[in-house]
């Protein structure tokens, strides 16, 4: 047997390679059908392959494989963030105060909705405040994806990608504030019930910040050479989720906070209007990959009934805020009724919220994941066609669609 240790160890196991090369290659197959099949979004596509190469179907790669590469979808949530920081910018939120009250008001009738349809089959007290908190972010992923794939352009994406960003600061800002209280459950010591959750929230912004600045002044003293600017977006953004895992800080909060300080501090358009170009499409396949071989559907099934409201609560609530508060500020109908429905589909700040909860606090997690993970699944599921359909109604101007014409891909 001793001359037969040059062959793999069985089981195999999956590397990052094959686990990165594995998400890229399944997703070019979705998005090849999606192009073949007008009705169906290449986020949907990407979603559904990597179900079926999942360990729901094929069992290409596990369960415990996934976590284990997580690094890969880590980067690029931390990209999305960033791009989605760099819509907020402070400057013109204050001379915008609409946005900030339909912002708040959406925020406050998610919380409210579903912390409500939760007690109403039988979720009740901090477990049911958690996940009411997490319902409040949402994913900038499908929306700037789905933007950038029929070329959206317009009153309602800029507002959206605004309430995005808002939406998800307001959430950690949130679960934050519940942390005392889930460590004061947890029978922690007062320096933890306080000092934890101002050292994620300050620490988190406080990275970011220093980073971002740091950004731009390098990009300012280095602006002659262009050519170079996306590898020290990309680096500043990968250097920021490495030095938040080193420190124990948010690895969602500290990349969106870059992008809002590096859109805030800048007084010309040195990197926050930088186009990312086609390779960015990468990581966009890569996430949808892997959030499709992720779908946990045992636990949709358990938790079925606290889903259905959650879902169904959550939506009616983004909706009805969004379009209710921006008709009172004299925004036209059509732009009401849509800008809400790009707010639906949840996934990165929501993952990772559940798992912060599920690794301090397991007495709660249990029910807070399944809940939240099944609702995701479900979001991001109906999300993207959802968001698809509301930016062709929303007005906006569609540069880059394409309708299927003998063939042509849509």
């Amino acid at each position: 047997m001793q001359y037969m240790e040059f062959l793999p160890a069985w089981p195999l196991s999956v590397n990052m390679l094959f686990f990165f090369g594995l998400l890229l290659f399944c997703g070019s197959i979705g998005g090849f059908l999606a192009h073949h099949w007008p009705w169906l979004p290449s986020i949907t596509g990407f979603m559904l392959v990597g179900f079926l190469v999942g360990p729901n179907v094929l069992g290409l790669v596990s369960y415990g494989e996934l976590a284990r590469s997580r690094v890969v979808v880590d980067v690029a949530l931390g990209l999305i963030l960033y791009r989605l920081g760099l819509s907020l910018d402070f400057k013109d939120l204050i001379h915008d105060k609409a946005l900030l009250v339909i912002s708040a008001v959406e925020c406050a009738l998610t919380f409210g909705i579903v912390y409500w349809a939760l007690a109403w089959v039988g979720v009740t007290g901090l477990p049911a405040a958690v996940i009411a908190a997490v319902a409040i972010s949402s994913s900038p992923a499908v929306l700037i994806h789905v933007a950038h794939e029929l070329g959206a352009c317009g009153p309602v994406t800029e507002r959206a990608q605004s309430l995005l960003a808002l939406n998800n600061m307001i959430a950690f800002i949130v679960f934050a504030a519940l942390l005392p209280g889930l460590y004061v459950d947890g029978n922690a010591p007062i320096e933890t019930v306080i000092g934890a959750p101002l050292y994620s929230f300050l620490g988190s912004a406080a990275l970011g910040g220093l980073v971002g600045v740091v950004l731009h002044f390098t990009a300012r003293k280095f602006k002659g050479a262009a050519q170079y600017h996306l590898a020290l977006v990309i680096g500043a953004v990968v250097w920021t989720l490495g030095a938040a895992t080193m420190l124990q800080l948010s690895t969602l909060f500290a990349p969106l906070v870059l992008g809002v300080v590096v859109r805030g501090i800048e007084r010309k358009d040195l990197i926050s209007e930088m186009e990312f170009g086609s390779a960015f499409e990468l990581f966009f396949i890569a996430l949808f990959v892997y959030a499709g071989a992720n779908l946990h559907l045992a636990e949709i099934l358990q938790y079925a009934p606290a889903v259905a409201v959650f879902v169904l609560g959550r939506m009616v609530a983004k909706w009805m805020g969004v379009g209710v508060t921006s008709l009172a500020f004299g925004v036209p109908l059509r732009q009401s009724a849509t800008t809400g429905l790009l707010l639906l589909p949840m996934a990165g700040l929501a993952i990772g919220l559940v798992n912060t909860t599920v690794t301090l606090f397991p007495s709660h997690g249990g029910v807070v994941g399944s809940i939240v993970l099944a609702a995701v699944a479900a979001m991001e599921t109906i999300g993207p066609p959802i968001a698809s359909r509301a930016l062709r109604w929303s007005g906006d101007e569609l540069r880059g669609e394409f309708w299927p014409e003998e063939g042509t891909p849509h």
